[in-house]
């Protein structure tokens, strides 16, 4: 009975693990199926205020093409980098699970944060495609919520609805790297 159990757990860990991203493509994918609100385009224009980079706690969760690109443009081993700018956080609800995610300073600016972006050129994915987030772009009060807190939103380009798409996909096309059991 325990082999049967720890086989059915073992086969069940690594359906979550494929499916963590698969869940986000279906919401994606949901969102898309219906005229979204962001449809006729959203307007955005990061002022650099770096409110999304700093203050608050938070994850900045890495894909391996992250990764990558951080660990050429710092020019460290991949092991290296990890052990100086990176943690491994438990995700929301997955348990059993850890994601590779930037540290945070004591004050909770990101690890690379220093009167701006030390990585920009090379920042992750997350990063990059904010506040174009399924969970931002979901609704007309979810922007409008998100707005509270970044003054960019609402001013300047007209992103359009394709190019939040592309965003959207951009975002959830890759997992995030992860560890545990299963894994």
């Amino acid at each position: 009975m325990l082999d049967w159990c720890n086989g059915e757990v073992r086969e069940l860990c690594s359906l979550v693990r494929f499916n963590i991203a698969a869940v986000w493509l279906c919401k994606i994918k949901v969102i898309m199926s219906k005229r979204p609100f962001y449809a006729q385009g959203l307007r955005f224009s990061c002022i650099r205020c770096s409110s999304c980079c700093r203050f608050d706690p938070g994850f900045v969760f890495l894909t391996q093409t992250d990764l990558n690109a951080l660990t050429a443009a710092l020019g460290m081993a991949e092991e290296a980098f990890i052990a100086v700018y990176c943690r491994w956080a438990p995700p929301p609800g997955a348990g059993v699970f850890s994601q590779l995610s930037l540290k945070e300073k004591s004050n909770y600016d990101c690890i690379f944060w220093k009167d701006g972006c030390t990585v920009y050129n090379t920042r992750p994915v997350q990063c990059r495609t904010f506040p174009f987030w399924a969970s931002i772009v979901e609704s007309k009060d979810s922007w409008e919520s998100t707005a509270r807190s970044c003054p960019g939103i609402g001013k300047g380009t007209l992103f359009d609805g394709e190019y939040i798409r592309a965003g959207l996909k951009e975002r959830h096309s890759e997992a995030v790297i992860m560890k545990g059991a299963g894994v």
